[in-house]
């Protein structure tokens, strides 16, 4: 038995070294020259040089305008991952409470026309959809980066079986109190489902940090450049005799894993009770 549980603590501490020893050596590498990074390559020591390098990415003026900061790229990261967490929550509560408790005919037909675009990459319809943006004018801008982006089939799939598990007594004490569909919508599922609204907005605010190729497309205006942009843009400097400033990129780097980590540290039992209840 105490066998077993030594394996078993082996295992997953090698899992916790491989997934935290590149964050470590990103970090520490980050504290180092641009130069040093470049002549040596990466470092597992301490460079020197974390307050200048942090302070630097986080209030220096740069990009080709000079004008945009780390704060100002955060900034937009946060609002791309609040924009996609929430309203992919809101979507996707509305269209599983419209599928279970309307009733509507071919309900579950087109509630597996909604799951199988999940087959359906990003890639697949973003041409389609960068060209609605542009005809109606609104590329470099919040609403481009996030409203196409907002259907969520998983989200629905999630909210769609929470519904099913909640009793019918309760619909039927809400028609008995004279409660209509939008007053049981807001006082009676939307409480209930705090937890699995807690497990989809992790889940949809750290799709909306991540993204890359969207925001890519859809901004040219460098006031829009999110974090995981920024560190793409650091590495395509390199011109002439200058390098790159490597110390920033990975300084950036780390700096995009903090709020998502934050996030997930702070909803984690609310994420796995959503999650469990929804198989309840």
């Amino acid at each position: 038995m105490y066998r077993t549980k030594f394996f078993d603590h082996v295992i997953l501490l090698f899992g916790v070294f491989i997934m935290v020893a590149p964050v470590v050596v990103a970090f520490m590498t980050s504290t180092h020259e641009a130069a040093d990074i470049h002549r040596n390559g990466l470092s597992l020591t301490w460079g020197g040089h974390f307050v200048e390098t942090y302070e630097t990415v986080l209030t220096r003026k740069g990009g080709f305008t000079g004008k945009i900061t780390g704060l100002n790229m955060m900034m937009n990261s946060m609002i791309l991952g609040l924009g996609f967490a929430l309203g992919k929550i809101v979507l996707s509560m509305l269209a599983a409470y419209a599928i279970v408790y309307f009733r509507f005919r071919l309900a579950t037909f087109f509630f597996w026309i909604i799951f199988t675009t999940l087959l359906l990459p990003l890639e697949v319809r973003i041409l389609p959809s960068y060209e609605v943006m542009n005809t109606l004018k609104l590329t470099n801008t919040y609403t481009g980066l996030i409203v196409p982006l907002l259907a969520s089939a998983t989200g629905t799939f999630y909210f769609r079986q929470f519904f099913k598990s909640v009793p019918d007594e309760l619909l039927e004490a809400a028609r008995i109190d004279g409660a209509g569909p939008f007053k049981f919508f807001i006082d009676v599922l939307v409480p209930l489902s705090r937890t699995m609204m807690a497990a989809i907005f992790i889940i949809m605010f750290v799709y909306g940090w991540n993204q890359y190729l969207w925001p890519t497309l859809m901004t040219t205006d460098e006031g829009f450049f999110t974090l995981v942009r920024g560190i793409k843009q650091i590495l395509l400097v390199w011109v002439g005799s200058n390098i790159p400033d490597y110390n920033e990129a990975f300084a950036l780097a780390i700096l995009a894993m903090l709020p998502p980590v934050l996030i997930v540290l702070i909803f984690q039992r609310w994420f796995i009770k959503g999650l469990t209840e929804s198989d309840k």
